[in-house]
């Protein structure tokens, strides 16, 4: 979600307040409604600064929507890449729109170049008490670093990082996640579902420099929507914290 500064504010410790629409094709203006489990997560590409929240939405109107937060806590700057930004005129033409069931030519471009993408995960039985609830993380590497192995499935190295295993843990109990890729120079945006799992190791994990363990993904549908994202971004300055990363 995209708007001019100010367009998140929080009036007190447990309320988000979000005045912004999602983008064009974005999958979310169709399923968001009062009282779903949310996960959100704040980036500043160009300070390497990230924040994540979950929690639950208490209101949706025209303008946006609010949250009642249920976890907040930030993230280290790691495998970021700084990149700066400018907001650009919102294009209320149409925009093309792919939906997918396999990685086609267009899609794996768009994978392999990317040097940056989310992952959105779940764990909301009952029984996981005040662990319960959504969570979006960003994933950094060099571009490549996502690997795919065929038509529907991706292999994703995954480096040492704040040690809280979020995702995977949440992947442990529920192997539904969403994968969102973004191209910078062309504002477009890949959508993905489908189901994951941890390789908690063996040898395609340890021919990998600086890979702790791997994600591995299994494509069930997408989207591909091209110009939507409202920012113009300059080059990435690349984490070096990639330097001690290697490559398939």
């Amino acid at each position: 979600m995209v708007g001019e500064p100010g367009f998140l504010s929080s009036p007190d410790e447990r309320t988000l307040r979000l005045t912004a629409k999602p983008l064009f094709g974005d999958p979310l203006a169709t399923t968001l409604a009062d009282a779903i489990d949310i996960g959100l997560l704040g980036i500043e590409l160009h300070t390497r600064r990230r924040n994540r929240v979950n929690g639950l939405v208490t209101a949706v109107s025209d303008h946006g929507f609010q949250v009642q937060v249920g976890q907040s806590f930030g993230n280290c700057p790691q495998y970021i890449q700084a990149r700066m930004f400018e907001l650009r005129e919102n294009d209320a033409r149409t925009k093309p729109i792919h939906p997918l069931t396999t990685f086609t030519e267009a899609e794996q471009d768009l994978i392999t170049k990317s040097d940056t993408f989310f992952i959105a995960t779940a764990y909301q039985d009952e029984s996981a008490g005040a662990a319960k609830g959504v969570d979006v993380s960003h994933r950094g590497g060099k571009p490549g670093f996502v690997r795919i192995d065929d038509e529907l499935t991706l292999t994703i190295p995954d480096f040492a990082g704040n040690c809280h295993l979020n995702t995977f843990g949440n992947l442990e109990k529920n192997p539904h996640a969403g994968l969102l890729f973004v191209d910078f120079d062309r504002g477009y945006f890949l959508y993905l579902t489908g189901t994951a799992e941890v390789i908690w190791s063996g040898d395609e994990v340890s021919n990998y420099a600086g890979a702790e363990r791997l994600l591995r993904f299994h494509l069930q549908q997408g989207y591909r929507v091209e110009g939507s994202l409202l920012l113009c971004w300059s080059s990435p300055e690349f984490s070096r914290f990639l330097d001690k990363t290697g490559s398939w």
